[in-house]
């Protein structure tokens, strides 16, 4: 049986993290994945060589499948750092190597074809702000994910204001994702009551620098959001996000996307 024509309206996603590289086909009309998603563990040492080989090979295997995007479609990339202009101003949970690397030269250059990158928070944010918990939110809208670290979007009228790193705010005197983040909460054993103390101290920190229409929490925390969101009293709403794991994939798709003009 022959492979099915090549889908303009499906672009390839890769969201790197510090454990796990993972990929999938995203239909940019609905925001969601085309299958499944695709993974390998994040190579150690996680150098910028060994990186773009395993993006590589997601790649190859995704362009095999149905629903494929045309082979000179463009790659949304999201990677765990600071980025401008395609290069990573920092290295969180990944080799310090990748500090000042040209990312999107480096994979475009492995795959042969263009390549956009971005902050991996950056990507969830524009993810939910399109297709998920914010979409058609006007104003000011701050996606925080708690995780490892704390990252942040910072989304104005739907559109996405790149490298807010909220999560490095002062908090009582320390980093606020030292304080804040999920893996705070493991690391000190916290009880939920007490974790939303702290979550309270950190969001109403940003509510009153940012006075934001709405606040959305991802990261694989936000399926628990019930054990402490009702602790939580703040004058602007807060929601757990939608699109969950997939959000890294769905906004760095959209992200290159729209940077080379597929969509608006």
């Amino acid at each position: 049986m022959s492979k099915k024509a090549p889908s303009h309206s499906n672009v390839i996603g890769i969201d790197i993290g510090g454990t796990g590289i993972k990929g999938g086909i995203v239909n940019l009309e609905k925001g969601k994945l085309v299958g499944n998603r695709f993974r390998f563990d994040t190579p150690q040492p996680s150098t910028p060589e060994a990186v773009a080989k395993v993006v590589g090979a997601i790649v190859a295997e995704l362009m095999t499948r149905d629903g494929a995007p045309d082979k000179d479609a463009p790659v949304g990339v999201t990677f765990p750092a600071i980025i401008a202009h395609g290069v990573a101003k920092s290295a969180a949970n990944v080799d310090k190597s990748w500090k000042g690397t040209d990312v999107d030269a480096l994979l475009t250059q492995e795959l042969g074809r263009d390549v956009q990158v971005m902050n991996d928070a950056d990507a969830a944010g524009l993810a939910e702000a399109r297709y998920g918990a914010g979409r058609g939110i006007k104003g000011t809208v701050l996606v925080i994910t708690l995780g490892t670290g704390i990252g942040s979007a910072f989304i104005f009228d739907g559109k996405l204001v790149p490298n807010a790193e909220l999560g490095h705010l002062e908090l009582d005197g320390a980093d606020a994702e030292s304080r804040a983040s999920a893996a705070a909460r493991e690391r000190e054993n916290l009880s939920w009551p007490d974790y939303a103390k702290r979550l309270q101290r950190y969001f109403g920190h940003l509510e009153f620098i940012f006075s934001p229409e709405l606040f959305i929490i991802g990261g694989g925390i936000s399926k628990r959001t019930e054990d402490f969101l009702p602790a939580m009293h703040l004058q602007t709403e807060i929601i757990p996000a939608q699109l969950q794991n997939n959000a890294g994939i769905v906004g760095g798709a959209l992200q290159a996307a729209m940077h080379f003009k597929l969509v608006k």
